[in-house]
């Protein structure tokens, strides 16, 4: 058996790549809805923080349910 070492040091690199955008990604997310509940203390409004928020973790979604297609295909 021979171990290819360049194809796993890839397979490697791309999910730490992918795995810190989705933390990255979800992290925006948290900041979002945390805006969200200070603009409410504030009396302000916060549709946009509350929208990007929700876009950040419909993004992790999606990245998640690809990558659960990659492996199931």
């Amino acid at each position: 058996m021979k171990i290819d070492w360049a194809a796993l040091g890839s397979v490697f690199g791309v999910s730490l790549v992918v795995t810190v955008a989705l933390v990255g990604l979800f992290t925006l997310g948290i900041n979002g809805l945390s805006r969200r509940e200070r603009a409410a203390a504030q009396g302000q409004p916060a549709a946009l923080a509350v929208t990007a928020a929700y876009a950040c973790f419909a993004a992790c979604a999606a990245a998640v349910g690809y990558g659960i297609y990659l492996i199931m295909a």
